[in-house]
């Protein structure tokens, strides 16, 4: 029982690897989009009084 517990799932490492170059890729972009269009602040739109 001793090595089953040393045993390692590689499709799992794998998925965590491939999830990790994923994460890195995306902020990559998402840092790279918020150079070139900088975020605003939002505003709240201005909605017209309801008719009662």
């Amino acid at each position: 029982m001793s090595e089953d517990e040393k045993l390692i799932d590689l499709s799992a490492e794998r998925a965590k690897r491939v999830h990790d170059l994923n994460d890195k890729r995306l902020n990559e972009v998402r840092n790279a989009f918020e150079q070139a269009m900088p975020m605003k602040g939002k505003k709240k739109p201005k909605n017209k009084p309801k008719k009662r």
